[in-house]
């Protein structure tokens, strides 16, 4: 058997290649960014063959660094930016539109209409999820209703519909020539529209969202040898490599940082946060505002579930001040700009630019920052960024524990924001709790690499993976008992200030 597993990680800013080998260490990778297409307030879209011409670059650069050949990997994974939605036409191989992304929110009236007439029950029972603009269900039935000719080539079993990683799953197995249509569990439960008991399609929920279900791609386990296909065509891997792991990136990333048992949780520091607590096979309906989902299922084992709280806006927030405001040319500048300030100096800053999601699920929420005088600076602005990275988050581990009874005793977290040291220290003081990176930050790449792997027996079980996971950097909290129950009063106070500032009746 080769000595490597490749991961494919198509995000919602970029798309990067990772090879792994059997330890779990890092053996290359290349990353490019694709472009943020912003039409008018509260859309975002991405090009879809921009994204897929980005994945076959990413791939042979990232082969070419290392010296290897698509023969040298065991298996390949993918892992995606989960409800961002793509329709495109089976013949041709093109996308009727450019897909719309999570955290767009021109579908604020379909979600709200649903909510008005009790479909938004049946949704939430059914799909584990709130009628929201955050899922694919609402993105498709725009798609149909705005995009000219769609319906009707949807009739016809022309139009099909995948999250990102179906549109690369089709591309990569040879798109127009017999590329396989086909997600996971932990995708199709997304959006809105799979039945989480029986992890299939659900006709009732179809019909809300008026989809044929023909458009929609099998469901298919999250790790499975030869499911998948192989590659095909003329690209970086035509040597035919298996694919046999699919994850959304969050789920993803929980398997990567190995929390396989019930009660571990993961928070995963990105564009935004999403912060997932192993339930096991127990199906965790939320009261408290976090959603339900499917964290994987292995083979023909039974679906693992999880509850997870997802945040819209945490490291697209430090962007925001590198883009928008200018006020910092890189986001390993927030740590440096920040730490002029002893404290937020009464600033907070909620970055609600596409409502608020768990635990709230406000689409009427706007962005605020609160609390200013003359006194405050940039260096203030800066460190009110990173704690509302860290008060979301908070906002979060409070509903699981309401929802679970679980306390956590560390968190473990991951991705870019983690190698803002401040960023985490503040997080650890937030919360109360111990907070640990591992050796290993990138793990959705990891995760998905995992998922290909144990698939095609390159990791015998998951016993291997934990056997793999090392900390790297561990954060105490500072804080006193005072300060942590008096910053949250203030930014609960700040997150009020932010409601009821659009109508979306």
């Amino acid at each position: 058997m080769p000595d490597f597993v490749g991961a494919i990680d198509q995000g919602t800013t970029s798309t990067r290649f990772m090879v792994f080998d059997h330890g779990g260490n890092e053996i290359a990778i290349h990353q490019l960014e694709h472009k943020q297409i912003l039409p008018r307030a509260g859309w975002v879209e991405h090009n879809p063959t921009e994204i897929w011409e980005r994945t076959r670059a990413v791939v042979e650069t990232g082969l070419n660094s290392a010296g290897l050949a698509a023969s040298d990997l065991a298996a390949l994974g993918i892992t995606n930016q989960r409800e961002t939605t793509v329709v495109w036409n089976r013949v041709t191989g093109r996308p009727y539109y450019n897909a719309i992304v999570w955290q767009d929110t021109r579908t604020d009236r379909i979600a709200s209409a649903l909510d008005r007439d009790g479909r938004g029950d049946v949704i939430r029972h059914k799909a584990g999820l709130p009628p929201a603009t955050y899922f694919s269900g609402g993105k498709i039935q725009w798609i149909l209703e705005n995009v000219d000719g769609v319906r009707q080539a949807a009739e016809a079993g022309e139009a099909i519909f995948g999250n990102t990683d179906s549109w690369l799953l089709w591309n990569l197995t040879g798109g127009t020539d017999g590329g396989v249509h086909v997600t996971d569990p932990t995708n199709a439960s997304r959006t809105m529209l799979m039945n989480l008991e029986t992890l299939e399609w659900d006709d009732e929920l179809l019909s809300f969202f008026d989809i044929p279900r023909q458009m929609l791609p099998s469901i298919q386990p999250s790790s499975h040898p030869g499911l998948y296909g192989m590659t095909r065509g003329n690209g970086p891997l035509k040597g035919e490599v298996a694919l046999s792991g699919d994850l959304g990136d969050q789920q993803a990333a929980t398997v990567g940082q190995v929390c396989f048992g019930v009660g571990e949780a993961k928070n995963t520091y990105g564009t935004g946060n999403f912060l997932l607590l192993n339930t096991g096979t127990e199906l965790v309906r939320s009261n408290h505002g976090l959603l339900t989902t499917v964290c994987y299922r292995f083979g023909e084992d039974a679906p693992v579930y999880a509850l997870e709280g997802s945040i819209a806006v945490t490291g697209s927030a430090v962007q925001w001040l590198r883009d928008q405001l200018g006020i910092i040319s890189g986001a390993e500048q927030s740590e440096s700009l920040a730490r002029q300030a002893q404290d937020n100096g009464g600033v907070y800053f909620v970055p609600a630019f596409s409502g608020l999601f768990a635990p709230y699920w406000r689409s009427d929420a706007r962005g605020a920052i609160v609390g200013l005088s003359r006194f405050n600076n940039n260096a203030h602005i800066a460190r009110a960024t990173l704690e509302a990275i860290c008060y979301q988050s908070r906002d979060v581990v409070e509903a699981m524990r309401q929802d679970s009874g679980v306390t956590l005793d560390v968190l473990r977290v991951d991705g870019g924001v983690t190698a803002n040291e401040l960023c985490m220290q503040i997080q650890a003081d937030v919360l109360g709790v111990p907070v640990s990176k591992p050796v290993v930050a990138e793990t959705t790449a990891l995760g998905a690499a995992y998922a290909a792997g144990l698939a095609v027996g390159f990791w015998k079980s998951i016993e291997e993976l934990k056997q793999n996971w090392q900390e790297g950097r561990r954060w105490q909290p500072e804080w006193s008992d005072e300060q942590r129950t008096t910053g949250y009063a203030g930014w609960k106070k700040a997150v009020n200030r932010t409601l009821d500032w659009v109508d979306v009746s």
